[in-house]
């Protein structure tokens, strides 16, 4: 078995880009009603699910140790939303933030995959400019 903080890192990274993969789609789905964009975040979000072997998904599942994590409390900077567009901005970022984590966690677990990580990152990128075309300017504010 892996070492679990090795194994935290990756089901707290995939469980966070997956979750905000699900964040853009539904902002697609329901508030810009854009499906086009709703099916290349949907396609994306389960490609994921081709990356992570069952064994390592199920022994980061088995590491987890949500009760004490220390970053489980909610701060200032998670509230802090005032549109569906900074929704939409602050889970892209969030994505791409994780997917680059699980892109280096992998060269310690499944090295081969590494490139199928980055791949998605890259698409996540190209797609945050189409995204722009869409919708007003991303920001954080």
């Amino acid at each position: 078995m892996l070492d679990k903080g090795i194994l935290r890192v990756i089901d707290a990274n995939f469980n966070r880009c997956k979750e905000g993969l699900r964040v853009v789609e539904d902002v697609f789905r329901f508030v810009s009603r854009n499906d086009t964009l709703r099916k290349k975040i949907r396609k994306l979000r389960h490609s994921l699910d081709f990356i992570i072997q069952e064994k390592i998904l199920k022994d980061a599942i088995l590491s987890r140790n949500s009760r004490e994590d220390p970053g489980r409390g909610t701060d200032y900077l998670e509230i802090k939303r005032d549109s569906a567009n900074s929704i939409l901005y602050v889970n892209l970022q969030r994505t791409k933030e994780s997917l680059r984590v699980l892109e280096e966690f992998f060269k310690l677990i499944i090295p081969r995959h590494v490139s199928r990580i980055k791949r998605i990152r890259y698409e996540i990128y190209t797609l945050e400019k189409e995204i722009l075309k869409f919708r007003p300017p991303l920001c954080n504010s």
